[in-house]
């Protein structure tokens, strides 16, 4: 914690980027250039341009730079013997190699690489006049420069202002293309329930939703929102989401979870978003609902609202929690969306139904945990689900034995066919359920709760923004091996890391070759470390490859058992059908998630 001329803030250790009580004090990149229309093309130096100074020189380069993409030093200077400046060469950021310090192999999660040898450089020498002219200017750079929406957080171009006016460019500015209509409603769409709703409104809540609603349109044309009235004609359901949010859906929508944790937390106000997973395998938002009605009519209204706003849209996969309501709905509104039942939502559910046996019984919280989320085959939950039984001496306890009928819609051994992003896995560490929560009681009015609902999506959003600029503007240490290299330059740092465990994975297998027909072979791999046994069938012939764990067909990466396979015959690269566009650098780019349709079987 730092103190400032504003009292105290914290700097992000990654960027500097300065943040006070939750506040994000905006970046200027150099002023007024980015919305000027002339001044944002970026002018080159060219050779025999003068400068009154060296600060002149560096002024000019630093905005050139940072209309360009890319972070300026200063790199060398040269002086007299009277320590008169002689000549300076700016250099780009990247220029040069990290010297490893001493221990550094020693070191487990190492810093990814900035410099990478860029050679881009300005030189200017002193001239008898006093002025300094350019004597070499290299413009080319051997990295991907920042894109447009994160110039503001080159190191050079952070320049601290606290005025409403930020001459930046917004990273948030969306086309015209995302500005919505209720005309996108398909003709059979209801707007009001033909019943009373089931939950009570909070006095003051329905001025504050349409305060707020309209507060959100009128700043942001592309704001979508839409509600639902009961057949009091009473304010029952409300959806609401920005335009960022829509975008975000085109690329990583194949897979949301429609979060409905208030109802087992007791929260006052039923906040429902839907959840998604980034490239950096960071959780986003896709939108919100409030729901004061919980029938299968209103859960359909939602999905449909939902549908609507992205275009027609809809995910390959839906992740919810057990409620027949949400079930029925699914199943009327998206006939062709598989519908998943929550692993951790089930465990909350657990937790609050089960409390007396998880007081009771040491040990049972461990071992339904490891039947949830740590069981690869259907035969393996069977054998821990029914052991757990026989320990505990549970097996007539109506709970569970409800939930054991369900097992093909939410154990991990029955869905690993199932293309989820392990979206799972991640909710089970989010923390925007969490924040949120603190603002949902009825002692905090809506509004309130509307202000930190749009901090929240701020701040998720910078840290998206901050990842996107980490993975182009720095490199991650990879050993000498091809497979490595090339995750590497594919998948963003968070994704990699995934894959090198994977990697780690195929350094400890044994393998064992089972059977051979033309070109298609199956091999029996064997974990070093488990001794868990898997069978790998791969054909030659194009090298696609098929792994009884199903990680690539859960996850969407390959597992270690196949690169185990791959590099016993000889084959040091990963096909590039396996490197998913949703997991990839570039997965915003055009095409989206619409390129990996066929890569991974549902």
């Amino acid at each position: 914690m730092r103190s400032g001329p504003e009292g105290r803030r914290t700097l992000c250790n990654a960027c500097g980027i300065a943040w006070r009580k939750g506040k994000l004090r905006k970046l200027v990149a150099y002023e007024n250039a980015a919305r000027d229309p002339e001044s944002s093309r970026p002018v080159p130096p060219e050779i025999d341009m003068e400068f009154e100074n060296e600060d002149k020189a560096y002024e000019f380069y630093n905005k050139y730079a940072g209309l360009t993409g890319f972070s300026v030093r200063k790199g060398w200077i040269g002086k007299t013997s009277a320590k008169m400046i002689r000549s300076v060469t700016l250099v780009c950021s990247r220029e040069g190699f990290k010297k490893d310090k001493k221990g550094y192999g020693e070191v487990k999660r190492p810093k990814p690489d900035t410099r990478i040898g860029c050679l881009a450089r300005l030189t200017i020498k002193r001239t008898p006049s006093g002025a300094y002219r350019v004597k070499e200017f290299i413009a080319e750079h051997n990295h991907p420069l920042a894109p447009s929406s994160a110039l503001h957080l080159l190191r050079s171009q952070r320049v601290l202002s606290n005025s409403g006016n930020a001459s930046a460019p917004d990273p948030y500015d969306e086309p015209a293309e995302f500005t919505r209509s209720l005309n996108f409603f398909p003709p059979t769409f209801r707007m009001s329930l033909r019943s009373k709703r089931t939950r009570d409104m909070q006095s003051g809540d329905a001025e504050a939703i349409m305060n707020y609603l309209q507060s959100m349109r009128c700043n942001d044309p592309s704001f979508f929102s839409a509600f639902q009235l009961d057949e009091d004609d009473r304010l029952t359901n409300v959806f609401w989401v920005d335009a960022k949010s829509i975008q975000n859906f085109k690329y990583f929508g194949d897979v949301v979870c429609l979060d409905t944790s208030y109802k087992s937390n007791g929260y006052s106000r039923p906040v429902v978003p839907f959840l998604g997973l980034n490239h950096h395998r960071q959780v986003i938002i896709f939108g919100a609902a409030l729901l004061y009605d919980e029938t299968a009519d209103s859960f359909g209204w939602l999905l449909e609202t939902f549908k609507t706003a992205m275009h027609g849209d809809k995910p390959k996969v839906i992740v919810t929690d057990r409620a027949v309501e949400i079930s029925d709905a699914v199943s009327a509104v998206w006939p062709g969306t598989c519908h998943l039942v929550c692993p951790w939502q089930v465990h909350q559910s657990m937790v609050k139904s089960l409390g007396s046996i998880i007081q009771s019984n040491r040990g049972f919280l461990k071992e339904f945990t490891r039947c949830i989320y740590d069981t690869e085959s259907e035969h393996e939950f069977v054998s821990a689900w029914q052991e757990m039984l026989e320990r505990f001496n549970i097996r007539q306890n109506e709970w569970l034995s409800a939930l054991f009928v369900e097992r093909e819609r939410w154990a991990q051994g029955y869905v690993r066919h199932i293309f989820c992003a392990d979206i799972t896995s991640a909710l089970r560490t989010c923390s925007l359920t969490n924040f949120l929560k603190r603002y949902l009681c009825v002692q905090i009015d809506l509004l309130t709760f509307f202000k930190h609902y749009e901090q929240m999506l701020d701040e998720q959003r910078f840290l998206e923004l901050q990842a996107d600029f980490r993975a182009t503007q720095s490199a991650v240490r990879v050993l000498p091996s091809k497979m490595l290299r090339q995750a590497a330059e594919s998948y963003t740092p968070a994704v990699y890391e995934i894959f090198k465990r994977e990697f780690e994975v195929f350094l400890d297998c044994m393998l064992y070759n089972s059977m051979e027909s033309g070109t298609v072979a199956e091999y029996r791999i064997v974990e070093g470390s488990s001794f868990k046994e898997y069978y790998v069938r791969v054909d030659s012939s194009d090298w696609s490859a098929v792994c009884t764990c199903r990680k690539f067909e859960f996850v969407g990466i390959q597992c270690g058992h196949v690169l185990k396979v791959l590099d016993v015959c000889n084959i040091k690269e990963v096909p590039e059908r396996y490197f998913l566009k949703r997991w990839r650098r570039d997965a915003k780019s055009e095409g989206g998630k619409e390129d990996d349709k066929s890569e991974v079987a549902a």
